[in-house]
């Protein structure tokens, strides 16, 4: 059952406001026209006994002021309401073992007035009971010479009796609907902006700030909202520049240090301290292009997915000249338009495509559309496979941490600070997308990278 109600549930807030208002106002609607079908009832009810009784009492006095020879004649003439009949008969209508009528239903005859009024109209004996749903009432004349029998069937009462009752209560449910729905959409939009503000400052952290209008709380919200992604920008922009400080001034003894080692008279300690240098002066640059992320600033342009992948791919080969044609390899559309940032897109799959080559000793790249292949809609999948020894999966997350190298599947020689995945992953989370990574089956690993169409 409650899988049920969550299947069934709406999802968003304004579709769950709206609902809960619209099963208010049936509510309070249901409970309205009940009130107003009490009242109508008793309404009706007290019409039809002032009707009732008057018709009662002119039958009986025409009864009472007409001749004997008369009476039959003159209440064969007489209209009555619907559901009473009137006899003028020998004998009682009554008869022994009927129920006895109650005061509800005894009021619409009100057989009292037959009994008060002047002696010479007053009933010599009145009789009541009920019978099948038949109020009988019989009432013996003055002159005791016949019995005046009633028969009142009760007539059905007609609470929602109305040719446009129906068409106005779905016209004012309709209205209703519309303006709840309406309402709350208004309502909620300041929670889908603010949802859709958040979202632009975890891709880019120069996006542009909420307007900070509307409701007081919506105002406030948004103002929170704005000295916190401030707050978020100064924080970036105070450690990148303190970073590019620092690397700036590491460069000068770095540089001084291999000026230095180029004088030294023993080649082997000369080759092995500018190589430890050269390490130190890649680790810095590598430190600093990930702490900057130039690629922030970088403006977004429809670009071909297909065509850059390609690319990267070229340069990889070009790079090395001595691997065989089918180490690098591409496998796709011919043409694939995303919005994004190319050069930041292009370091992102170049970083993939060097960690395969360098430990996995081939670049393989599948492009997916969305909804092809494993793709979920609305999603582009970027399939980096290598044929080297794979990664432990309680490892597959960790190699994601800036500077950290697996010692098992990576050495010294192939190069690299343990940047390039970190960095990878900054720039297609900062697309709305992200990067993970799989062992293949068939041995090798499985860079599956994801971005919206």
């Amino acid at each position: 059952m409650r899988r049920l109600l969550r299947r069934v549930r709406p999802r968003t807030l304004a579709a769950r406001t709206a609902l809960f208002l619209l099963l208010a106002l049936m509510a309070v609607q249901a409970a309205g026209l009940t009130i107003h079908a009490l009242d109508r009832v008793d309404l009706q009810r007290a019409a039809m006994e002032r009707e009732t009784s008057s018709r009662v009492f002119g039958l009986w006095r025409s009864m009472v002021i007409s001749p004997p020879d008369r009476r039959a004649a003159m209440l064969a003439e007489l209209e009555l309401p619907e559901g009473l009949e009137a006899a003028l008969e020998a004998g009682s209508a009554v008869r022994t073992g009927m129920l006895p009528a109650p005061p509800e239903v005894l009021r619409m005859v009100r057989p009292e007035i037959l009994l008060g009024g002047p002696p010479r109209w007053r009933a010599r004996e009145v009789q009541a009971g009920m019978g099948f749903g038949t109020l009988y009432v019989s009432a013996l004349l003055p002159d005791g010479s016949a019995w005046v029998n009633l028969r009142l069937h009760m007539p059905p009462l007609r609470p929602w009796h109305s040719e446009t009752f129906l068409i106005a209560f779905l016209l004012m449910t309709v209205a209703a609907a519309a303006l709840i729905v309406w309402a709350t959409r208004r309502l909620t939009r300041p929670v889908r902006d603010l949802a859709r503000a958040a979202n632009a400052l975890g891709r880019d952290v120069n996006a542009p700030p909420m307007p900070e209008d509307g409701p007081l709380e919506v105002s406030t919200a948004a103002h929170a909202f704005n000295t916190m992604a401030e707050r978020i920008r100064r924080f970036v922009g105070d450690r990148t520049q303190m970073l590019a400080a620092i690397g700036h001034d590491l460069r000068t003894p770095i540089t001084r240090l291999k000026l230095r080692a180029e004088f030294m008279e023993d080649e082997e300690q000369r080759g092995k301290m500018l190589a430890d240098l050269e390490e130190m002066e890649a680790m810095v640059n590598a430190t600093l292009a990930f702490a900057r992320d130039d690629a922030a600033a970088e403006p977004s342009v429809p670009l071909d997915l297909a065509a850059l992948c390609r690319t990267v791919l070229d340069e990889a080969a070009d790079a090395r000249p001595a691997a065989a044609p089918e180490t690098f390899a591409y496998e796709g559309p011919e043409r694939l338009t995303v919005r994004g940032r190319p050069i930041a897109l292009k370091r992102a799959l170049a970083n993939l495509v060097a960690n395969a080559a360098n430990y996995g000793n081939a670049a393989r790249v599948v492009l997916v559309p969305p909804g092809a292949g494993g793709a979920a809609p609305g999603t582009i999948q970027i399939r980096v496979e290598d044929e080297g020894p794979g990664i432990p999966e309680e490892s597959q997350e960790a190699v994601f941490q800036p500077f950290r190298r697996l010692e098992t599947s990576r050495n010294r020689e192939t190069g690299g600070v343990g940047l390039g995945l970190p960095i990878a992953r900054n720039i297609l989370r900062a697309h709305g997308g992200d990067v993970v990574l799989r062992n293949r089956p068939g041995g090798g690993l499985l860079a599956v990278a994801t971005l919206p169409a």
